[in-house]
């Protein structure tokens, strides 16, 4: 995580600290990773829907990611928890990569662990952002 101001809906915010709040009464241990998405949270600036800039990574957003390092390229769309499934390319943003992405704008780069180190990742572009798209009740 870094000190870059980051967006997120006032819709996004209250869905997903109620998702962190069931998630944190029905695991036991091993919830880290919540406090990543608390402090993300936290240091958001929070707006309304129709506020958003267009070119900011919200919940339900498809959007291209590169690996600086690799070259290689992934695109995903970024969902709650619930609705994850690698098989159609739907990322958690409990995940590692999903806390990391949310929030930030076609352009930013950030920073995601994964076992074997550090990879470097820049957003390429954003293909759909619900907001942008007038989508609001997503």
């Amino acid at each position: 995580m870094d000190d870059r101001t980051i967006f997120i809906t006032q819709y996004d915010v209250a869905r997903l600290r109620d998702q962190i709040g069931e998630v944190r009464r029905t695991s036991r241990g091993g919830l880290d990773y919540l406090d990543d998405l608390e402090t993300e949270l936290a240091r958001a600036c929070v707006v309304a829907p129709t506020e958003v800039p267009p070119d900011v990574v919200t919940m339900n957003s498809r959007l291209t990611v590169v690996d600086l390092d690799t070259g290689e390229e992934m695109e995903f769309t970024l969902v709650f928890h619930k609705d994850a499934d690698i098989a159609q390319s739907k990322i958690s943003v409990l995940a590692p990569v999903g806390t990391a992405v949310l929030g930030y704008r076609v352009g930013d780069t950030f920073s995601w662990v994964v076992p074997d180190g550090t990879r470097r990742l820049k957003i390429r572009d954003l293909l759909y952002q619900p907001e942008a798209a007038g989508d609001f009740e997503l």
